[in-house]
């Protein structure tokens, strides 16, 4: 019944996600390869993270 008040830890990173992801389209198509690839790696981790509490969730 209260669960319905709880945050969604994965909803928040998702938007991270999803931000990262832009910038480091932005950062390919102005020709910035290295910061394309940092932003590239940072949402990799960041999508590890998501996978990882919707693993836990599932269990």
């Amino acid at each position: 019944m209260f669960g319905l008040f709880k945050s969604n830890p994965s909803k928040k990173l998702r938007k991270t996600y999803d931000m990262k992801l832009e910038q480091a389209m932005l950062a390919q198509r102005k020709g910035d390869i290295k910061t394309y690839s940092m932003l590239t790696a940072e949402a990799e981790s960041i999508w590890a993270e998501i996978q990882a509490i919707e693993n836990k969730n599932k269990e």
